[in-house]
């Protein structure tokens, strides 16, 4: 393997040792959350500690910000390695520019959803959040699979981190509004995301065995993938 093949393995390394399990966390509490939840709501009492919901929010804050940016490293690469080996700085700079100033908004942005406490300013930078993601998402190197949409690592991916800037936005609202009309959406839209990344967890490793190293690609790529054929490599001389 040479360095660029290990770099592309950055993002599924952090989703392993990092977002997976802080995914099942951040359920955990969730789920505690609401027995506790239930338990208390007609005045009897619970052996769940009172702490398990401010822990959910607080690691559901680290989720958001480890999607967000877990897309943002797996968006990074195909595009610096498409950048690089087209060289599209000598043939079109604007381009490579306006992709550096869109992943700065982009996090910026998000840094400043977390700061944000008013609806329209919390809608503005994650309106401007998911903007970024689905610009960058739509750069050449990216690996898509457009056709198959349905079972596509990317859509999927892009789709869970939309719903997870989404439930960032509107956290605020879930405790000021009495009717629970926020909660019940935002615990729809998680339940959603969960199931999302079930099917990252299982489309991941389906394109880690597609793409292939870098020593490979000239002779992969030649392949005809409609037919499921390749050249025969020719004889070596006896």
């Amino acid at each position: 393997m040479e360095l660029t093949d290990f770099l592309a393995l950055a993002h599924p390394a952090i989703a392993v040792f990092f977002v997976f399990p802080l995914i099942g966390t951040v359920v955990n509490f969730a789920w505690s959350t609401r027995q506790r939840r239930l338990q208390t709501s007609d005045g009897g009492k619970s052996k769940i500690p009172p702490v398990v919901g401010t822990e959910h929010r607080k690691l559901g804050y680290w989720l958001t910000a480890a999607v967000v940016g877990l897309t943002l490293i797996g968006l990074s690469y195909p595009i610096g390695e498409h950048i690089i080996k087209k060289q599209v700085w000598n043939t079109n700079p604007f381009q490579v520019i306006f992709i550096l100033l869109i992943l700065v908004a982009t996090i910026a942005s998000l840094v400043l959803l977390y700061r944000g406490r008013q609806r329209m300013w919390r809608g503005i930078f994650a309106t401007l959040t998911g903007a970024g993601l689905v610009i960058l998402g739509c750069q050449d190197g990216v690996y898509r699979l457009t056709k198959e949409w349905y079972w596509s690592h990317y859509y999927i991916g892009i789709t869970a981190a939309l719903l997870m800037v989404f439930s960032l936005a509107i956290v605020e609202d879930i405790y000021k509004d009495k009717s629970n009309r926020w909660r019940i959406v935002h615990t729809v839209l998680n339940c959603i995301a969960l199931l999302l990344f079930i099917g990252q967890g299982l489309t991941g490793p389906r394109d880690l065995l597609e793409i292939p190293l870098t020593w490979q690609k000239p002779y992969i790529y030649k392949c005809d993938f409609v037919n499921k054929t390749c050249p025969t490599p020719p004889q070596p001389s006896k």
